[in-house]
């Protein structure tokens, strides 16, 4: 009789702890056919995309700003502060007001007016998923996703704690089945902990992602963006001399460290917009998305929807791609 008890128990359990994931599955009136269909890679051109970016929290998301602003292949509609909070901020939405100043600088290099076009995101992380985060960020791309459809899908790279996104589709579930979103966020699903900058900040967030039903998009950190990494010496050969903007990325570059000897850095967030530019550099696989835990892992079933997974980058390709187009616009000056 107390082995009945407890397997019933078990049930139980399973189902109260399913129930808000099915619910939330539930949100998006996409068919799996549909979802299938936009996780393919992008082929229209320009693909409409916005960015989501925590850009003052080191020093890739200004170089993901640039490359974005710099590729033919894209039509950059937006670009929203993200909070974080780690030794260059105060708390989340300190992060969030430093990420916003910053890309107000790194759009001045460019001569590209911010009006309309640079909006400040979330002051806190999510802490009650009944209360999402009003901010200018979420309530554009609440109004912009509704410009576009499961046929014609803007693409939201987020390269940050996903907080931005997880409130707009909380203020608006219907946006799920108009965009797709490459994420820069946690860790290989094999791999044992996705404690991960991003990932571990937004806990309830990231949950979201995976759970509402969205087509996502994702891009593990560990151990796949850590082969994106480059060098002082490579900085200064393709950066010098070609204009402002190339020469501000150059600095905090080789600011950022004060030995480079031996060093390299990785700029992570420049890997989500590749993505978008050329998924051919960064392939990926189909795989069903994973039950996030509330001790920062993944379990897995089967039985829930489809996301994709990258598992590989070119690295030299996305390099030389950038390079290029930095200085093209440096022989322009």
């Amino acid at each position: 009789m107390k082995q009945i008890n407890c397997r019933s128990f078990a049930c139980l359990a399973l189902i109260v702890i399913m129930t808000p994931i099915l619910l939330n599955a539930q949100n998006t009136s996409l068919t799996p056919e549909q979802r299938i269909r936009m996780l393919r890679p992008v082929e229209k051109r320009p693909a409409s995309m916005v960015l989501d970016t925590d850009t003052f929290n080191e020093i890739d998301d200004q170089f993901a700003l640039v490359y974005s602003l710099l590729s033919p292949e894209l039509k950059v509609e937006a670009v929203y502060a993200a909070p974080f909070h780690n030794n260059r901020s105060t708390g989340p939405g300190d992060g969030m007001e430093k990420s916003y100043e910053e890309i107000l600088r790194i759009l001045k290099t460019m001569d590209i007016t911010p009006d309309g076009f640079a909006y400040r995101g979330s002051p806190d992380f999510l802490r009650d998923p009944k209360q999402p985060h009003r901010s200018p960020a979420a309530l554009d791309l609440v109004a912009r996703a509704k410009k576009y459809s499961s046929e014609n899908p803007l693409y939201v790279v987020a390269v940050g704690a996903i907080t931005n996104v997880a409130s707009a589709i909380l203020i608006d579930p219907s946006i799920t089945g108009n965009i797709v979103v490459v994420w820069l966020g946690g860790n290989g699903h094999n791999w044992p902990s996705q404690r991960e900058f991003n990932f571990q900040q937004d806990l309830k967030s990231s949950r979201l992602l995976f759970d509402c039903g969205v087509p996502v998009v994702q891009l593990p950190c560990t151990p796949v963006v850590t082969h994106f990494a480059t060098t002082v010496p490579e900085m200064e050969l393709y950066l010098s001399g070609q204009g402002e903007t190339a020469e501000y990325l150059l600095k905090i570059f080789k600011e950022y460290h004060k030995d480079h000897f031996a060093w390299s850095k990785v700029l992570w967030d420049m890997t989500a917009v590749a993505w978008v530019v050329n998924p051919r550099w960064l392939p990926s696989n189909l795989i069903h998305t994973p039950i996030v835990t509330d001790q920062f892992t993944f379990s897995v079933d089967q039985s829930r929807h489809l996301m994709r997974a990258v598992y590989f980058l070119d690295r030299d390709a996305i390099f030389r791609d950038f390079f290029t187009k930095v200085r093209a616009r440096g022989q322009k000056k």
